[in-house]
């Protein structure tokens, strides 16, 4: 069985592709499948536009459906020769490569087992070579910087402005310290990556707006002395012009100005 979804696994702009094994509920307990399997995309032609890379992956009752959740761009899908009247083919190429029917085998996915597995099965879903590189030899050591991880991946979901500088700089020191024990997390790093650029934008939105009220406060007070100057230049003409009246007829009767 195979699940197709438009506009991804939560992500609008892409497609989604999902393999799961048909009817797991009614298999026995302690069912595994472990295969070989790839997409494919056609169009009501036949014609292949689209091969995903081939992924090898434990089936079992916890993790039933193993998949990519970018495949392509429906932006991608929609340019000419892709989709003929709104339709395409989707075809999965698969090679079982292990079959237990019953048993006591615990699933393991990524070298975790049981209900560490089911909790971080998500992960190697959406991005299968994380731990390609991690491979220590204690459990408690794997299990540790796992939960690492997950804290990590539940920190960089939090809105851009709730992070405090020093908050941002922890985070790429734990980040740091999990990609040099083996783990692959450029789709972490492309997160942090976008959380600084908000972070930026928001603070430099914000000095724009401090620096506009500062000129707006200094127009004001520029005005201000514009007014005070003009006074005092009125006053000076009227000076001027008295002290040249009292020099051209000396006898008249000076009016006082009221200032």
């Amino acid at each position: 069985m195979q699940t197709f979804i438009p506009k991804g696994n939560g992500i609008e702009d892409h497609l989604a592709l999902y393999l799961y094994v048909a009817n797991y509920g009614s298999l026995q307990l302690g069912w595994k499948r472990r295969a070989k399997f790839s997409f494919v995309l056609l169009n009501q032609s036949g014609k292949e536009f689209y091969k995903s890379t081939e992924l090898c992956q434990v089936f079992c009752a916890q993790v039933p459906g193993w998949g990519i959740v970018k495949a392509l761009t429906i932006k991608k899908l929609q340019e000419k020769g892709f989709m003929e009247k709104n339709k395409l083919i989707v075809k999965v190429q698969v090679q079982i490569l292990e079959v237990v029917v019953t048993g006591n085998e615990t699933m393991d996915v990524g070298g975790f087992h049981g209900a560490e597995a089911f909790q971080v099965s998500w992960i190697f879903v959406r991005h299968p070579d994380t731990a390609l590189n991690f491979r220590p030899k204690s459990h408690l050591v794997k299990t540790t910087y796992m939960n690492l991880l997950l804290k990590l991946i539940e920190k960089l979901d939090k809105p851009p402005h709730s992070f405090s500088e020093t908050e941002l700089s922890n985070t790429r020191t734990e980040l740091v310290d999990l990609t040099q024990t083996g783990f692959k997390l450029d789709w972490l790093k492309e997160k942090l990556d976008v959380i600084y650029l908000e972070r930026k934008k928001t603070a430099d939105a914000s000095r724009i707006q401090e620096l506009e009220q500062h000129n707006k406060n200094l127009k004001a007070e520029l005005n201000k002395e514009k007014i005070k100057s003009a006074a005092s230049a009125a006053k000076v003409l009227w000076l001027e012009q008295t002290v040249s009246t009292l020099k051209t007829k000396p006898n008249k009767k000076l009016k006082l100005s009221p200032n």
